[in-house]
Parts: C-alpha cells; structure tokens; sequence
C-alpha cells in the first residue's frame, strides 16, 4: 500500500520560480515527526513499513490482507468488468487508526481498477505522415538535439520495443537515444518477446497499449535524438499512479526537465476517487515547483471524454492548474486546424477529436488570465484546457511498430511533441529562461507586447471538438480558446519570447 500524508501547503511557484528537493522536504513536506508516529503505530498494528519520503509525503507499507482488513476496514471484493476482466476492489470509504486521525490522508492500493487510458487514434489517413525533420520545420524547434536533458514518459502497460526504435532511427539516419525503461511499483517491463509469450487475450491487450509507448518514445527520439529518455512502466491504478511521479519527484534515476503523460480519464469519472485525485494533484504540484512541466494529454474523445452523461467533460491529469494540458491539430494543408474525424469521438472504425474545455473540479488558476464560458449549466469558474496543441490528426506521425510503418496520432502525439520542445529550449545556448514549470509563463506579459503564448505560438482559428454523442463543445476562435489554448508552437519563437520576457 502507498499512504500519502498530511504537510503543510505546498508552493503555488511565481512564473520561472522552482524550488530545490531540499527546500521543499524542508519547508513543504511531511514532518518527520509525523512520519515516526505513523510508522509506530502502523508497525504496532503488524504493518511493515519499507519506504517513506518527507519529500513526496509518502509511505510504502506492507502486510497481509487480513491484517490490512484489520487496520483500514477497505471491504475487499474481486469485481468484473468488461474491459479489465477481474481485479480486487472495494467500494466505500476508509478507516484510518484513531490515533492517526489527520496525519494519514489517503491509502492507495486496495483498488486496482483502471483510471488510466490510452489517448491515442490509430491513423486511417491516405495522406503521407510527417517526418521528424517535416515536423521540426513545420514548428520552426530551435536548433540543437536535446543534449544534456532528460525527459521522461509514463506508461501504464505495454512494452519497449528496441529493435522498433532502432529501425526508427536508421530509416532517418539519427543515433539511438539512450533510453532507460524503469518498472514502478511492481509493473513489468516487458519486450516485445515477453508479450508474445503470454495468454492470447493478455497478449493483445499489452500489444495495444504498446502503440502509445513506442510512439512516446519515437516521437521523442525523433525531434530530441540527443535528449536521454527515462520510460516509466507502472500498474494502471490509482497507486501506480502515486507512486510513478513518486519516483520522478525524487529524480529515481535522473532529474527530468519534462514528465510526458499521454494517458487519462475524464477528471470526474467515478473509477478516480477524490483523494487520488487530491493526491495526484499533489505530486504534480511538487514536480511543478521543482521546475519539472508535466505535459498531459487533452484527451482524443472531443467534449463528452468518453462520458455518457449529457455533459462535457475535460481529463484528468490534462485539468491539473500544475501541468501543461496539450490539445490536438491537424493540418488542411499547410494550414493547423483543431483536430475532428467524425464523430469528434473515437470508435472502432476510427475518429477522434481534442478534448478541451472547462474543468468541473480545479479552479481557475490565478494566472490563467483568459475566460472561457462552460457549455455545461451552472459552471464553476474552472481551469481551462488546453494550453497548447499540436499535431494529433491527419497526416499524422511517421513511426514504427513490430518492424512496419505505423502513422498514428492523437494528443498523445502531440503531448512527448511538447516534451521534445522543452528540453530543445532547455539545451538552447544560455539565456534569459531557465528551465521551470511552462504553463504559467504562456499566460504572461511578452516583451512585445501581448502574452508569451501568443509570441511563442501560431493561432489556431478554425474547428471544433463536438463530441457526436454530446452535440455541443467548444469553437476555435482569434487569440486562447478551449480546444487550441495558445494554439501550436512556433518553437524559436517561443525561446525568443520566454528569454525576453520581462
């Protein structure tokens, strides 16, 4: 089990503020003190705990299940579902120890539901997918190779298949990347050999989620060949997700300059509880004030997210105020326009569309200064997302996968785009901007006049993301909106403006 606990509250940094490790484990993490008493008690109890962290205000904690029905109550179950099969899980709230009333805040691992998506649209285009070198030059990346940074990836399934990013790189003649795949709490990291040897239906299922992770790391490789890539493989539930940014808070192994995260669920799907949520958030937060950008996926089911329930939804870790939310394109000819395939939503004979809108959970940022009205009824003033976007849809990305050409796209495309940028501006030649938390500044003063976002960007104006199932959604329009944010990135500009900006 993973238990998160109660700290103080943490940064909400200044635009180009980060904060050290030291600093925050200092001023902002879980007292130590608190940490002794929780593992008194919780060992008292017949419980092990084998890790905490003041940083990530976090304990691993071990036991049998009779011993954690005992001290929690979970109400432990196997439960079915259709596209999970059978998994343990538990309905109803926790119990926490009467003397750890307020210093436990949440306890993740008694479920092990699925809250984490791929968002991804398997390419149905005739057009000829874009090359790294066309996409480069399409988004004006500042020159350079990504020497020197890192960025990491969160998966959850699939396998890292090599020999596919060997291909990738040789068919345009760049060198392999480093990349270090790293297995989190207790996920395998699996080769494309290892997957053919498991039980059909397993096998596909890890088959499937294999297309996100390779296109993660060949979009990276692609545009960033000299950046290093540390791939994280976790369990798709709540406590894989604790646990991977987790591990990418406390720099295991490397610090990164960019966390990609190309999977999601709406933010206000009944498999997320509100303390994973709370939880999550507030990894995010810590990794935003370390200077790390979280770039997250926008979702590729347009308004609805894959809800049913007559309202528009935005996904979730894409609507955190701590992470760069990142919507999708495509191109009418040389021309970017918000990504829709009809139905806006994505179906078993393809389609998809950006997701985007306005949150129902997070606030709106103090320095999120634009407005987008809510196509919902009585909406909160709530985070608006995208921030940005890039290419999702047609002609799609050029990749490889089990040795043949697979195009593909999605904002899981667009977001380890984003990723790639970041870590050119961080390997630029020394300027003005040092590396911190991206979203913010977008939203500030340009030296030129205007936002950082609108210097650094080109205007996305035309399109929409109605999900067919909903029938309403949000428009493309001059300047921010909720399906583009700042709209695609003109990446020398961007440098430019963020070096300039007062």
């Amino acid at each position: 089990m993973t238990l998160s606990l109660a700290g103080g509250p943490l940064p909400e940094p200044e635009p180009g503020q980060t904060f050290s490790r030291e600093q925050l484990e200092r001023d902002h993490g879980a007292d130590p003190r608190a940490i002794t008493e929780v593992t008194r008690v919780l060992e008292s109890l017949g419980l092990a705990v084998e890790q905490s962290s003041a940083l990530t205000r976090s304990l691993r904690v071990s036991g049998s299940s009779a011993q954690m029905e005992e001290v929690f109550a979970p109400g432990l179950g196997i439960y079915r579902s259709a596209d999970q099969g059978e998994f343990r899980g538990r309905e109803g709230g926790l119990e926490i120890p009467a003397e750890l009333d307020g210093l436990i805040t949440g306890v993740f691992g008694f479920d092990q539901r699925r809250v984490a998506q791929r968002r991804f649209s398997t390419s149905t285009a005739a057009a000829e997918p874009l090359t790294p070198a066309q996409l480069s030059s399409h988004y004006n990346f500042p020159a350079g190779t990504g020497a020197g940074q890192t960025i990491a990836i969160a998966e959850f399934g699939g396998g890292y298949f090599s020999e596919d990013l060997m291909a990738f790189c040789a068919k345009y003649g760049s060198a392999v990347p480093t990349v270090t795949p790293i297995g989190v709490n207790g996920a395998p990291v699996l080769t494309l050999a290892e997957i053919q040897k498991l039980p059909k239906q397993q096998q596909q299922t890890q088959l499937d989620d294999s297309v996100e992770v390779n296109m993660d790391v060949q979009i990276v490789a692609g545009l960033a060949p000299a950046a290093e890539l540390l791939v994280y493989f976790s369990t798709f539930d709540e406590q894989g997700w604790v646990e991977l940014l987790n591990q990418v808070i406390q720099g295991q192994p490397a610090d990164a300059v960019a966390l990609s995260i190309s999977w999601g669920l709406a933010e206000d799907d009944p498999s997320w509880s509100s303390g994973a949520v709370q939880a999550i958030d507030q990894r995010l937060q810590t990794a935003a004030a370390l200077g790390i950008t979280v770039c997250a996926a926008a979702g590729d089911d347009g308004s609805a997210d894959q809800e049913t329930d007559g309202r528009a939804h935005v996904d979730f870790p894409g609507s955190s105020p701590h992470v760069l939310a990142v919507g999708g394109t495509m191109l009418d000819g040389e021309t970017d326009v918000v990504w829709w395939q009809t139905p806006g939503e994505r179906t078993q004979d393809g389609g998809g569309a950006t997701g985007g809108g306005v949150s129902t959970v997070f606030p709106r940022p103090s320095w999120q200064t634009v407005q987008v009205t809510s196509v919902n009824p009585n909406p909160i003033d709530g985070r608006v997302v995208p921030d940005i976007a890039a290419l999702a849809g047609p002609p799609y990305y050029d990749l490889i996968f089990m040795g043949k050409d697979s195009p593909n796209g999605g904002t899981s495309a667009a977001t380890p785009t984003w990723a790639a940028l970041i870590a050119l501006m961080a390997a630029a030649p020394s300027g003005a901007w040092k590396p911190s938390f991206l979203a913010p500044l977008l939203y500030g003063s340009a030296a030129a006049g205007g936002t950082v976002g609108a210097s650094g960007c080109v205007d996305v104006t035309s399109g929409n993301n109605i999900s067919s199932t909903l029938g309403k959604g949000y428009d493309a329009c001059p300047g921010f909106d909720a399906v583009s944010g700042w709209g695609t990135p003109d990446g020398t500009a961007l440098l430019t403006a963020l070096n300039s900006a007062p």
